[in-house]
Formats: structure tokens, C-alpha cells, sequence
């Protein structure tokens, strides 16, 4: 086939490449278009935030460690807690502490730009990487699949006409970059993707410096060079990065040999570089940690704490180069992984597939402290036995839309596909601020133990209301009530007269308010 046709028959109408311009692959998107007004983003925000995925799953357990159930954590995990002694105690009233591997995130949390949120997950949890990875990253149901991203569909609410029209006078700048080989489900949108991807560090020095990758020596190879120098020459995001990146000249030192500091020296990069990108990703990998989590002489040490220390140390350089960089009060992070691990670790130093674990949000503007309870378990836990969650992920989502990027309460729902409580996690002057209750008691239930019966109490300052029962697995068993209240207590009935005895959980969410109590079952 001739190039001319290859490339004519290869190209959809109005869109360019996905190209490969010195090794950087990025997806297509549409050209200039003088009815650009019509493309206006729905907010007029400056605000930029960054996703971290850590891969594979990571304990919370031992990164969040439990001070306030210290004798029970030990009890679970003999052969893998971390000594009391090297934990980074978080706030005077040592409830939690960091695993001491995180001591540049326990730098930025006593500066008060580092919010730990304990316990996120969701109900029904899934525990296969790669179903639990699409929930995360679509906000749907784990019975549900979900073809689109919520950072996609947000940004499909933003530019609704992407990729028709774009780049144009009013966005000449990708939507979204994710540095890795491919586009990431977060990213996409109903209908295509809203992002870009980096394939890896040294592309995008390769696109900096004009540098492109040696095509192969074969006929094929002689085609991609073809195809490359067209997308080079006719692709204007390459134009807009290699622009942005260049206008940067200096940064402060990061970690060397340390793949998320690679990328996220990038992302800093270019949002100095005054790219108006609203979203990053980036990913670092390796938390899948079944077998020798920890070093036996020293549990404080190993595999889990060289992936903690590297995270660390990317994050804390981040910050501080957005700070030197002058841009720091622009941008938020936060991690993510697919889920936790079992609370009860196993006989390979390790831990298994679990549910619900702490993730981290920071940056300037973040307010620091701890969200949530610290995890509260027995002194006897089995294998299958995981943390309930407190904490919803995807108000994790709502509250960084709503509060962060700027979105309209009322859109929440379509781009998040139902009703989160939304947080308070960033500070009041960024868009607004969600109204945190105060912490009296707010659900409980009589009699405690029970038998059959027992009778729920809750209290809500209104608006939507969610009243659920977990079991130790971390799964919901039953929604009790999920509507609009007006102030006050409320009394709800609930028979387990068909469960077996053991512990259970009553999950109150109230607006940015929520609490977990535990129930007895006995025979």
C-alpha cells in the first residue's frame, strides 16, 4: 500500500494520529476551529489535580499503622507489625501513626498539608486486580460496569465537545496527560478518551529535545519513521508540551532511581509551563505484596517500606518543587490503590487480597489532619476478616469535583452517577468548604449484644441520609434507609435473626459526616 493511501484510508475524518512523536504516543484530537467560543469550559478554574495510583494493592495496615488498637494489630500481624516505637505518630493525641518509611509524608502532614483518610472502599468489595482497578477507576458499582472514567466524564462535562473543535484559541492544551504507555479508564470519557499519555520519562526528554527514537530497520520501520514525521509535524499538543516544558529551566533535586519522582518531576514541569491541563495521572507499581512483606530481623524494613520510602520521597519532592516553582496553591494530589489487604497477615510474611485502606491527599491547599476513625478490630481475626469502610471512595471523587475543580453540586450526580457525601478535605478558600458536624455520637443500636432484633438509633442534621450494616468482610448486607431527612433522630428496626453471631457493623453517612459502630450477633 502507498503511504499516501495508508494514511488516507488509516485517519477518521477531522482527526489527526495517534501518533508517536520521538517515542511519545498520545491520542487524537480534533483541529483548530473558529467556532472555538462554543467550546468554553463550563468552569473557570485554574486548579489542577494530581492521581497517584500505587499498583497492586497496598496494606494500609502497615502505612497507616492503628496506635489506638496497637495490642490487637500486633495480635493479627505477629510477623509483620511495626514496632511501636518507629512509628510517626500523627497529631498529639497518637490515635494513628505513618510507617516510619514515610517520613517526608510526615513532614507535609505536620505542615498541615497532608489529610489521611482512613478506611475508603465500597460495598460488595471486589478483590481481583483487575475488576477492583475498573471500579476504582469508572465510580460504579461492583455489580456494575461502567464503559467511562469519572475523571473522564468531569472532563466531558467541561468540554463537552471534545474532541470536535479542540485544541482552539480557549483550550490549545490537553485535557488530561497520564504518563504510562496507555490512557487509563480514569481518563475516558463517554464516547473517547479525554486524556493523553507520555508513554514514559524519556519520551517526553526525547520530545523536549527534538530527539526521536530509531525506527527499525525493515520496511514497517521505514513506514513508522513515515508516520512519525507527519504526526511530528502536524501534531500541536506536541508543539504546546515541548512550549510549556522548556519555558521551565531549573527544578529542585529529586530522587534518583525512583520512577514515580521521574514522573511526577514532569507533571511539575508542565504546570509551571503554563499548561491549563486540568488532570494528571501517574502510577507506580509493585504493592502486591503476598510474600515477604517485611524483612524477618527487621519488620520495619524490606519490600513494603522500599515502595512506601519511594512514594514518600516522589510526593515531598513534588511538593516542594511546586513550591519553588511558584505554584503550589494550584494543585492537589491524591493516591489511590485497587484495595487493601487482610487484616490478618499470612504465614509468608505477607498479606492478602483485602478491602477497605487509608489514601493520602495533599498539597497547599489541603486541609491537613486524619479523617475517619482509626481501624478498630478484636483481638481474634481470621483470614477472611477485612476492615469495614468508612469512607465511600467516590466521596473521595465528589468532594475533589465539588470542592477542588470546582464543579456544580448539581452536575455531582450525572458525572458521578449517583448521590456521594462530599468532605472536608481542602480549605475553604479553594471553592467552598464541606460543613464537618460535630463528634458526638451519632448512630447506635439497642440491645447490644442482640439476638434477633435490635433497633437502630441515628442522628442526622439532614439532607441525604444513608444508614447500612456491614459484615467483617467489608461487604453491605442491607441499605436501611437511603433518602432526604430533615434534623433530627430517627429509629430504624433491624432483624438478624437469619445471621450467624459475630460482629457486624451499622454505617451512618450524613452529608461529610460519617460513622461506623460495631453490633454483636449472639446465638
Amino acid at each position: 500500500m502507498k503511504r499516501r493511501d495508508f494514511l488516507e484510508k488509516s485517519l477518521p475524518a477531522g482527526l489527526l494520529l495517534p501518533g508517536l512523536v520521538g517515542g511519545l504516543s498520545f491520542k487524537a484530537i480534533g483541529a483548530e476551529s473558529p467556532l472555538s467560543p462554543l467550546f468554553l469550559p463550563t468552569t473557570e478554574t485554574d486548579h489542577v489535580l494530581v492521581i497517584i495510583q500505587l499498583n497492586g494493592g497496598n496494606d494500609g495496615l502497615n502505612t497507616v499503622i492503628p496506635l489506638q488498637n496497637f495490642s490487637n494489630y500486633v495480635n493479627a500481624r505477629p510477623n509483620i507489625y511495626v514496632p511501636e516505637n518507629k512509628v510517626l505518630k500523627l497529631g498529639t493525641a497518637g490515635k494513628a501513626g505513618l510507617h516510619p518509611a514515610l517520613s517526608g509524608l510526615h513532614r507535609l502532614y505536620n505542615e498541615g498539608m497532608l489529610q489521611v483518610v482512613q478506611s475508603v472502599g465500597y460495598p460488595t468489595p471486589n478483590f481481583s486486580h483487575f475488576r477492583a482497578t475498573d471500579i476504582w477507576m469508572s465510580a460504579s458499582e461492583s455489580n456494575q460496569v461502567v464503559n467511562s472514567g469519572w475523571a473522564g466524564r468531569y472532563l466531558n462535562y467541561e468540554y463537552p465537545n471534545f474532541p470536535n473543535g479542540y485544541p482552539n484559541t480557549s483550550m490549545r492544551d490537553p485535557l488530561a496527560i497520564q504518563i504510562g504507555s496507555t490512557t487509563s479508564l480514569t481518563l475516558q470519557g463517554p464516547a473517547v478518551s479525554m486524556g493523553m499519555s507520555i508513554s514514559n520519562p524519556n519520551s517526553f526528554y526525547n520530545l523536549v529535545n527534538g530527539v526521536q527514537d530509531p525506527a527499525p530497520a525493515t520496511p514497517a520501520g521505514k513506514e513508522l519513521t513515515y508516520i512519525r514525521t507527519v504526526s511530528q509535524q502536524t501534531q500541536q499538543y506536541a508543539t504546546v508540551i515541548k512550549d510549556a516544558a522548556t519555558a521551565v529551566p531549573q527544578q529542585v533535586t529529586y530522587p534518583t532511581g525512583n520512577s514515580l519522582a521521574d514522573q511526577l518531576k514532569i507533571v511539575a514541569r508542565l504546570i509551571k509551563g503554563g499548561l491549563r491541563t486540568r488532570v494528571y495521572m501517574v502510577n507506580f507499581g509493585g504493592f502486591d505484596t503476598h510474600a515477604a512483606q517485611v524483612n524477618a530481623t527487621d519488620t520495619a524494613t524490606g519490600t513494603h517500606a522500599n515502595l512506601l520510602q519511594r512514594v514518600s520521597e516522589a510526593i515531598t519532592a513534588f511538593q516542594d518543587d511546586l513550591k519553588f516553582l511558584g505554584v503550589d496553591e494550584r494543585v492537589v494530589g491524591m493516591t489511590f490503590s485497587e484495595f487493601g489487604r487482610r487484616i490478618k497477615s499470612n504465614a509468608s510474611t505477607g498479606t492478602d487480597h483485602g478491602a477497605a485502606a487509608p489514601l493520602f491527599v495533599f498539597g497547599k491547599n489541603v486541609t491537613g489532619g486524619v479523617t475517619g476513625d482509626t481501624p478498630s478490630f478484636g483481638p481474634s481475626v481470621n483470614v477472611n476478616d477485612n476492615l469495614p469502610f468508612q469512607y465511600d471512595f467516590r466521596s473521595i471523587y465528589a468532594t475533589l469535583l465539588n470542592n477542588w475543580l470546582c464543579v456544580d453540586s448539581r452536575d455531582l450526580n450525572q458525572i458521578m452517577l449517583k448521590n456521594f457525601q462530599t468532605l472536608p478535605l481542602v480549605n475553604a478558600g479553594a471553592c467552598k468548604k464541606a460543613v464537618n458536624l460535630s463528634g458526638e455520637n451519632l448512630i447506635s443500636n439497642y440491645p447490644n449484644p442482640f439476638q434477633g432484633n435490635t433497633v437502630i438509633t441515628f442522628k442526622t442534621n439532614g439532607g441525604h441520609t444513608l444508614v447500612q450494616i456491614m459484615d467483617t468482610t467489608g461487604r453491605v448486607l442491607v441499605n436501611l434507609t437511603d433518602r432526604e431527612y430533615p434534623a433530627g433522630t430517627y429509629t430504624l428496626n433491624f432483624s438478624g435473626g437469619t445471621l450467624p453471631a459475630g460482629v457486624y457493623y451499622a454505617r451512618l453517612q450524613n452529608l461529610s459526616v460519617q460513622q461506623v459502630r460495631t453490633m454483636v450477633k449472639v446465638k
